[in-house]
Parts: C-alpha cells; sequence; structure tokens
C-alpha cells in the first residue's frame, strides 16, 4: 500500500528542486474533504485539539468545516484567535491551568473550561467573581479500570489528567456560584483504531460518571470523549469507520441522557494530510544491516522515539529496484534518532528523498527542534493547484543568542 498518490509526487517533486533542507507539506484539499461528513452530522460536538497541528492555514480549514477549538495554552489560543475565531468557541483544556493563564482566557472572552483539580475549581470561582461572570466549567475524570486493566494513556500509573470519582466527591458545588458545573471530562487513550474497543470503553465509563454526577448534584447536561481517535500508521491497519463511530455515540448519548456530546478531535481530524520531506545523506551497510542516514531525525518528527512507531515512509522516484530493508537514522548525536525500519529500493542514493506520510498531526512542533542546531523545517501547504510556503526554513541563527 502506497500512502503517496501520483499527483502528490508531482507536486512535491518540484520542491525538493529549490530546496536542500526537510519540510512539511500539508494537503488542504484533502483535510476539508475528510472533514465534511465528520461535521454533518447532529450527534456529537466537535472541537478540534490545537496540540496536533496549529499551522494558521490548518487552524483556518477547520474553522471553515464548523470545527471549535480545543486549545491547552495561551501560546494556542492566541494563534487561534488570531485566526479570527470568536473566544466563544474555544474550549480551555490542559493540566496546568495557573491563576495567570486563567485571567488571560477570561480577558480574550474565553468562558468555557476543563478543570483538572479541585484548585482549579476555585482558581476559576475566583477569577469569574472578580470579573462578575459565570463560566461553564466541566470536570475532568481519571478513571482507574477494572480486572488490571491498563489506562492506554498512563498504564497502571497516575496521569495529571483530571482526579478520580472519589477525590471529586468532595466538591459542593453550590460553593462556586459563579461556575456553570455543566458536565464531566474523560479521555484516557491515544491512536484507538477498534471501533468495537471504542465502544466498550465508552460504555464502561457512563455509569461511574453518571453516578458521579448524581453524588455531586450535578445536572449533567453534557459529557465531552476527549478524542483518542487514531489513524493507520502501517498498511496492515485498518482506517475507523465514522459512520459506525457515529452510531455508538449516538446510542452513548442515549444511554447517558445528556443533552450534548463532545469529541476533541486532533490526530484523527489532521493526521492524514501531511507529509514530512526528508533528503537522504547517505546509504551504508554495518554489522549486515542496510542503514540510511537522513537530514532531519526526531529535530522534526519525534512521534517514532516516543510511541516506537514509524511514520509510514516512502521514496520520493519512481524506483524499479528490489526493496530491501532499511534502519533510518536522523541527524543528531543520539542513538534515540531514529526513524524506524523500512522497505526500500535497495538503489537508494544521496540524490533521494523520501517521504513520510500520516504526519499532519504531531510533527513539527511535537519534536525537538533545538537540539544540535540544525535548520528548522518549513512548512508548505497545497490548496486548489498551488502550493504556498508558509514557513520558510531558518537556520541556528535565527534562534541562538
Amino acid at each position: 500500500m502506497s500512502f503517496l498518490s501520483t499527483s502528490l509526487r508531482n507536486t512535491i517533486a518540484p520542491i525538493t528542486e529549490h530546496v536542500e533542507t526537510p519540510f512539511f507539506i500539508y494537503d488542504l484539499d484533502k483535510l476539508a474533504a475528510h472533514l465534511q461528513p465528520l461535521t454533518a452530522q447532529n450527534v456529537v460536538k466537535l472541537w478540534y485539539a490545537v496540540k496536533a497541528n496549529p499551522l494558521s492555514r490548518v487552524i483556518q480549514t477547520l474553522d471553515a468545516a464548523g470545527f471549535n477549538f480545543d486549545v491547552a495554552s495561551a501560546g494556542e489560543l492566541n494563534q487561534v484567535l488570531a485566526q479570527g475565531v470568536s473566544a466563544k468557541r474555544v474550549l480551555n483544556t490542559g493540566p496546568a491551568k495557573s491563576k495567570r493563564q486563567i485571567a488571560h482566557f477570561l480577558k480574550t472572552g474565553v468562558r468555557t473550561f476543563v478543570a483538572e483539580s479541585i484548585n482549579q475549581v476555585t482558581w476559576l470561582q475566583e477569577a469569574a467573581a472578580r470579573d462578575q461572570i459565570t463560566l461553564r466549567i466541566l470536570l475532568r475524570v481519571q478513571l482507574r479500570w477494572p480486572d488490571g486493566e491498563k489506562n492506554p494513556l498512563g498504564g497502571d500509573s497516575l496521569t495529571p489528567f483530571g482526579l478520580g470519582c472519589e477525590e471529586w466527591k468532595s466538591l459542593t458545588l453550590a460553593s462556586f456560584p459563579n461556575l456553570d458545573f455543566a458536565g464531566l471530562h474523560i479521555f484516557q487513550w491515544g491512536n484507538m483504531l477498534d471501533t468495537k474497543k471504542l465502544s466498550s470503553l465508552w460504555s464502561q465509563m457512563v455509569p461511574p460518571l453518571r453516578a458521579l454526577a448524581d453524588s455531586l448534584e450535578m445536572n449533567l447536561r453534557i459529557l465531552d470523549l476527549g478524542g483518542g481517535l487514531g489513524i493507520p500508521y502501517t498498511a496492515d491497519q485498518i482506517s475507523l469507520n465514522w459512520p459506525q463511530l457515529l452510531d455508538t455515540l449516538a446510542t452513548i448519548k442515549a444511554t447517558s441522557g445528556v443533552d450534548e456530546l463532545w469529541m476533541e478531535l486532533g490526530r484523527y481530524a489532521v493526521g492524514e494530510c501531511g507529509y514530512y520531506v526528508n533528503p537522504v545523506i547517505e546509504q551504508k551497510t554495518n554489522y549486515g544491516h542496510k542503514q540510511l542516514i537522513v537530514a532531519g531525525g526526531i529535530n522534526h518528527i519525534l512521534r517514532p522515539a516516543v510511541t516506537h512507531q514509524a511514520f509510514p515512509s516512502e521514496i520520493l522516484r519512481h524506483s524499479e529496484a528490489p526493496t530491501e530493508p532499511f534502519l533510518i537514522h536522523g541527524p543528531l548525536c543520539t542513538a534515540l534518532d531514529s526513524l524506524g525500519q523500512h522497505t526500500l529500493p535497495g538503489d537508494i542514493n544521496e540524490q533521494d528523498w523520501l517521504v513520510f506520510s500520516q504526519c499532519g498531526a504531531y510533527g513539527f512542533t511535537e519534536s525537538m527542534p533545538y537540539f544540535l542546531c540544525h535548520e528548522l523545517a518549513a512548512e508548505y501547504v497545497m490548496q486548489h493547484g498551488y502550493v504556498e510556503c508558509i514557513r520558510q526554513p531558518e537556520t541556528a541563527d535565527f534562534y541562538l543568542r
């Protein structure tokens, strides 16, 4: 299976004739087409998790499609507002909400927050009372899974996301008159590709969440399921079926008795529209293994080192040479800079470029760009037959002082 179409190869090839360093390119037409069926329904309200890719043109495309925006920092908020998005369509998530950050969000007009702790509830009340406003609040719940089943985000360990049901039960909602406790937020997994597994997880969550709402005497109007919808990174993985997911979500909505279901999609919204294009430095054989050294690595795409799952990779040019397994390594002076093992034509050489697919999410802004002072990757978009460079490549002189 190839993730690259002929037209995409023909679009990328001319760029490589004029640049020497790695770059990202995003297909905004493909993105818009993917988003259309996601928003053409009334089962679930969709928010875009900006952490996945905060590029301006990506945000603009999601805005045009009807998404709202989940931001977890002042920087993400400022980027979203700079694209003309109303603060009324912003949801503030993230485990670290300081008093200063809360004040900044309120000043810009944000009124919807996911509270991760009792401290945050207290600080939100203090800020709302000071400004004489009412805030809409969702409490984030961290569930423990029965029978030793691992929490897919945090294993058996605690995570910083929200509190357990027992901890939240100590809260007296009436003590916070400026806060409208509208719902509960639950999200504990990432990159799920199994619709049945998702359905099972969601179904398991409803009873303890309803019980918590009843204990708190909360009018549970909103249930936020977070994100976690996955995309395939290998040819043998099967994509999620959105219509089937909607059927499951409709059942969850009816079972939970809420007015609204929310989800914050990141990877599932934008992951398949992005590509990372990377020049080959050399091929070599070491201890019987073929290796490729490439110009960019985890300084541009960190995910392979974090998840031990590579982005799919293909050679840009056409080759009839027999394929072989290659271990691909980036330019950093650490063994962590590995982009995985890939099957590629054996005649690959220093004139070639590799294209890594599924890089629309968790690409450059998740990376470690400053280590070893290599160039920052450029970012391009293609839309309506035109290619535009949104951010030029930058040398270390750009940021070193």
